[in-house]
């Protein structure tokens, strides 16, 4: 668990790897196929074979996917996975879906499973500085490409309420596509159109950061969720080879450690 950009993908990975898992996926506009960039999908080579679930599997953009629906599906996997004689381990922003997985209305889930709750956590201003970063990461690697096959001419709120153009980086675009091939607005204008909308993009990544983390904590202090908190601020203050060093040493290793003691 953990807000976005913090690095809950890459720790599953790497957990995956090393205690023969597979990764259920619990992000609720990744299930969707499409918006590879915007949603920040793993690539193949981030993936190192490690099996995937719930990811990429709706055609539709449009289709609801409810909590209950991933609780129903996550709950397959998981089985699926353990039957394999593997460990599934899943991992996601959307605290939502894992709450309702685990607090089902009969607590059947928690009678049936033993559950390990890692934490990955990133002091807020080192996370908000990285996020900004990575959203002009996105935009130099095609975000705005992909928005684009997402633009619904005359759309409205609802048009990008639902389905995965709720994205955080599609909503916030129409305003530029509405523009683009307009001749009568000229090109300065639409350069600081498009300044706008990414700037918009970062700020409502930021209050998604701020929404995850409100949610975890309820999770923890409300619920009484035992979240083993793995801090990874000091990896997210390094760049390049001194932030992998910093991903072993501080992230990877606690992590591991927690698993092992969970195994035990």
């Amino acid at each position: 668990m953990g807000a976005t950009a913090t690095g809950k993908s890459k720790l599953s990975i790497d957990l995956a790897t090393h205690f023969n898992g597979e990764i259920i996926n619990s992000d609720k506009i990744q299930v969707y196929k499409g918006l590879e960039i915007i949603s920040n999908k793993v690539t193949d080579e981030e993936a190192k074979g490690i099996p995937h679930h719930l990811l990429g599997i709706l055609d539709d953009p449009d289709q609801d996917f409810s909590a209950a629906d991933f609780r129903r599906q996550a709950t397959e996997a998981i089985d699926a996975v353990l039957n394999s004689g593997k460990v599934p381990i899943i991992a996601g922003g959307s605290n939502s879906y894992i709450e309702t997985l685990v607090e089902d209305e009969n607590g059947d889930f928690l009678r049936r499973f033993d559950c390990c709750f890692i934490w990955v956590d990133v002091a807020s201003p080192v996370l908000h500085k990285r996020a900004r970063e990575r959203v002009d990461q996105m935009v130099a690697a095609g975000l705005v490409d992909e928005a684009r096959g997402m633009f619904i001419p005359g759309g409205d709120d609802g048009d990008y309420g639902r389905g995965i153009r709720r994205a955080i980086g599609v909503p916030e675009m129409a305003a530029y596509f509405t523009v683009e091939n307009d001749e009568n607005v000229d090109e300065a204008t639409k350069g600081e159109i498009l300044a706008s909308c990414i700037e918009e993009i970062k700020v409502n990544t930021l209050k998604l950061i701020d929404s995850q983390l409100g949610k975890i904590r309820r999770l923890r202090n409300v619920l009484g969720w035992e979240l083993k908190r793995v801090d990874a601020t000091a990896v997210h203050e390094k760049y390049g080879q001194d932030a992998e060093a910093a991903w072993e040493r501080l992230v990877l290793k606690k992590g591991l450690e927690i698993v092992k003691d969970f195994i035990k």
